[in-house]
C-alpha cells in the first residue's frame, strides 16, 4: 500500500513539473508585443463578422451532448467484450490445457495477487476431468450471463436512443409548423 501511495505522489509531482515547465518556458519563448492585431477576436482564422452575442442554436449543444453520451457508453462495450470472449474459450471442452491455464491466469491476476494466481494454476493442473467439465460449464454459464447483463445494457441505451428519435432531437433540420403543433 505505501508503494502505491509514493507511485501516486510521484506521478502527481511529475505532472505538476510537466505543466509549470511548460508554461515558464512558454512565458520566456513568446514574444510579448501586443498590437491591434493581435488583439482582435477570430474565430477558426476568419474575422468575426457581426456581434458576440448572437443567439446560438440549442441544437449544437444538443447533438455534441447525445454524441457524449452515447459514446461513453460504448466504452462499456470493451470490458464486457474481452470478458465474454475469455468465458466463451474457457467453455470450449477441448480447449488444451495449457491454454486454459493460460486463460484462467488472465481472469485470477485481475483478481488476485501473484501467489493466488500460481495456487489457481496449481489446482488447475492437479484437476482430474471431473472438476475441468464443471469449470466448462461454470464457464458457459459466466457466458450466458455476461450476455444477457449487455443485452439488458444495450436495450436500456435502446430506449433511451427511441425516446430521443421521437422527441426529434436527433433531427437537425426541424421546421418550426412542426414545433408548434407537438
Amino acid at each position: 500500500m505505501p508503494d502505491t501511495v509514493g507511485y501516486i505522489l510521484m506521478f502527481t509531482a511529475v505532472g505538476i513539473a510537466f505543466v509549470l515547465v511548460n508554461l515558464c518556458v512558454g512565458s520566456l519563448l513568446r514574444p510579448a508585443k501586443m498590437n491591434k492585431e493581435k488583439g482582435e477576436i477570430y474565430e477558426c482564422g476568419e474575422p468575426a463578422v457581426g456581434s458576440a452575442w448572437v443567439q446560438f442554436d440549442l441544437r449544437f449543444y444538443v447533438v455534441a451532448l447525445l454524441f457524449v453520451i452515447f459514446d461513453v457508453e460504448m466504452a462499456f462495450f470493451f470490458p464486457w467484450a474481452v470478458v465474454f470472449g475469455k468465458a466463451n474459450q474457457l467453455s470450449d471442452p477441448n480447449l488444451p490445457i495449457e491454454t486454459r491455464i493460460a486463460v484462467s491466469d488472465t481472469f485470477m491476476a485481475a483478481q488476485a495477487n501473484s501467489e493466488t494466481v500460481k495456487a489457481g494454476r496449481d489446482r488447475l493442473v492437479a484437476r482430474n476431468e471431473m472438476a475441468i467439465k464443471k469449470d466448462v460449464l461454470d464457464a458457459h454459464d459466466m457466458a450466458w450471463i455476461a450476455f444477457a447483463d449487455i443485452g439488458f445494457f444495450f436495450g436500456v441505451l435502446l430506449v433511451g436512443f427511441a425516446y430521443l428519435w421521437q422527441r426529434g432531437d436527433l433531427n437537425w433540420v426541424r421546421s418550426l409548423a412542426a414545433q408548434k403543433e407537438g
